[in-house]
């Protein structure tokens, strides 16, 4: 909060998804806050008005969290610097209240609830707050655990789970140069990923995400079966008839074997298609006559 009269909110972590998560000696937060922690205890509550000398740099970190509430990159925008030539070097954040903190430093008051304290070794990092080698080590075990939750009906929380293993992925590809040969391996490894997050979107139904993202595969990847089978899926869903045929019969051409699968969508389609066609001639019956 601002140290005005009326202690104007800048962040709180309660409007968000989860609350905020701090780890001691990593570089991603004010140092004071590491001061505040090591002065409570489990479950207490208590406010703390901090000189400006202190907070200098909360616009930098303020942006980094609301961009992690946003389900983008924390360093979005960042080059590596010390965090003063970093405030010199970008004049504007991109939201009006941390640029007026920014011109204009004040001292602030961090109201702090500690709901957990969890010992070295049993916190689960998010994938910004790990290291590359960090992110190497944890993909294959965020994939395994997107499976396993599938594989449980937990649809929604396998998506979370293979979301934070690409996201680990695209961090170290924007590390590499597009089209190297480290590029293009970490991309081999996106892509499976991407393709059970489809199909976890899918049976959420959120087709337009699945359009795009199939698309993208099918991009790079021309003869990706998987991809052209959701897109075709996905494009059947919202009544994009040719475009899903179209599909259908690119996966037939890619891969025979499933003609017995193709056929059935194939066929589920024309029904649903002659089902809505009864369906506007009912709706539209005597329209004009009207």
């Amino acid at each position: 909060m601002l140290c005005s009269s009326d202690q104007k909110v800048l962040d709180d972590s309660r409007t968000r998804d989860k609350p905020m998560e701090l780890i001691l000696g990593k570089k991603f937060k004010l140092p004071v806050w590491e001061t505040i922690l090591h002065s409570m205890q489990e479950g207490e509550v208590a406010e703390f008005l901090c000189d400006t000398k202190h907070v200098v740099l909360y616009p930098m970190v303020s942006k980094s969290l609301r961009n992690i509430a946003a389900g983008k990159d924390p360093m979005e925008g960042q080059r590596h610097c010390c965090g003063i030539a970093q405030m010199h070097e970008h004049q504007l954040l991109g939201y009006p209240d941390l640029d007026e903190l920014q011109k204009n430093p004040q001292p602030l008051i961090f109201a702090f609830e500690v709901l957990k304290v969890e010992t070295p070794g049993t916190y689960q990092q998010d994938p910004w707050a790990m290291s590359d080698e960090e992110k190497m080590k944890a993909v294959p075990l965020i994939h395994q655990e997107g499976n396993e939750l599938y594989k449980e009906g937990k649809v929604q929380e396998a998506a979370a789970k293979y979301y934070d293993a690409i996201a680990c992925l695209k961090n170290l590809q924007m590390k590499e140069q597009p089209g190297s040969a480290d590029w293009i391996q970490l991309d081999q490894q996106i892509t499976p990923l991407l393709l059970n997050y489809c199909q976890c979107k899918l049976l959420n139904e959120e087709y337009y995400e699945v359009l795009d993202h199939c698309s993208s595969i099918l991009n790079k990847y021309e003869d990706n079966v998987k991809a052209y089978f959701k897109r075709a899926k996905a494009h059947a869903a919202v009544w994009n008839a040719a475009e899903a045929q179209a599909d259908f019969a690119k996966v037939l051409q890619l891969d025979p074997s499933l003609t017995p699968v193709v056929t059935r969508e194939l066929r589920n389609l024309e029904s649903r298609l002659r089902e809505k066609e009864d369906e506007d001639k009912i709706r539209f019956k005597g329209i004009f006559s009207q």
